[in-house]
């Protein structure tokens, strides 16, 4: 799919997690409208062989997200290579199902290091090239996971959650500054995300964690049956990436959809069952 604007605009984009789903998605449909495209990934030979591409649009980078010098030697490299940063789609993450007890600090850290902190890497090296352009846009790849978590997957949601978050004060704080944020939040794509290349699942299952375990077995057996495109959720973020006045949250998918409203209904019935108490805090000294 092309975007006529796209091919217009020719903007500078920076992708992480570019090698597989939706980053791989976007840098062949970028690539293909003419755009320029810096994609990152920490297995470059692997991320070159399935762009395709060897033209002077297309730079591929290595970079550990977790690694904030590396980030930002990332950053500076591509301005160099094409003068400006456009639009940074932060698109690298990965699953991590288990209860909480059943996973380890490690694995925890592990999973906030890719999810949240490689983010925030990436927004603080971009930041200065942007403010000085007065323009860009930062759009963060959540999930519908960061909004309406499911049961076993409390880490991740917790992650998805913190990117949900930091996004929203994020659009706040830099919108006088002339750049745009988008939070996106997909539900089921068909991509390799339910593949052991993208989601960690725990060593250490504890039996009484039925519900859990039924819960993990039946995402695993959706994979490769997804009923989400990639294609069309790609086309789409660089489709509000071109918009005058983006979404600060954008939702992927009709799962997504209607998980988010499930959910904003639920806070609505909850909230509104506690208001008289909620609102009886005041003091009265």
């Amino acid at each position: 799919m092309k975007n006529n604007k796209i091919m217009e605009s020719k903007k500078v984009w920076f992708i992480t997690g570019a090698s597989k789903g939706f980053g791989l998605s976007l840098v062949k449909q970028l690539l293909a409208a003419g755009e320029k495209v810096a994609a990152t990934s920490r297995y470059v030979a692997s991320l070159v062989k399935a762009v395709g591409d060897v033209s002077d649009n297309f730079l591929p980078l290595y970079v550990n997200l977790a690694d904030d010098k590396s980030v930002a030697e990332a950053i500076q490299t591509t301005y160099n290579t094409f003068k400006q940063i456009d639009v940074v789609i932060n698109n690298a993450g990965y699953g991590i199902g288990g209860s909480i007890e059943e996973l380890t600090d490690a694995e925890a850290r592990e999973a906030f290091d890719i999810n949240v902190f490689g983010t925030l890497n990436v927004i603080r090296a971009v930041m200065p090239f942007m403010r000085e352009q007065k323009s860009g846009h930062i759009i963060n790849i959540s999930s519908i996971a960061g909004i309406a978590p499911g049961i076993g997957w409390a880490l991740y949601a917790a992650a998805k959650f913190a990117v949900v978050g930091l996004s929203e004060v994020l659009a706040e704080d830099v919108k006088a500054l002339g750049i745009k944020v988008t939070v996106v939040a997909p539900g089921a794509f068909r991509t390799n995300f339910l593949t052991p290349d993208s989601l960690v699942m725990t060593k250490h299952p504890i039996d009484e964690y039925q519900d859990v375990r039924s819960i993990h077995a039946r995402y695993l057996q959706m994979d490769g049956k997804q009923v989400g495109d990639p294609e069309k959720a790609a086309a789409a973020m660089i489709k509000i990436a071109d918009e005058d006045n983006p979404p600060v949250h954008l939702l992927l998918g009709e799962d997504a959809y209607s998980r988010a409203m499930a959910k904003l209904a639920s806070l609505d019935k909850e909230y509104r069952m506690n208001e008289e108490l909620s609102k009886s805090m005041a003091y009265q000294g």
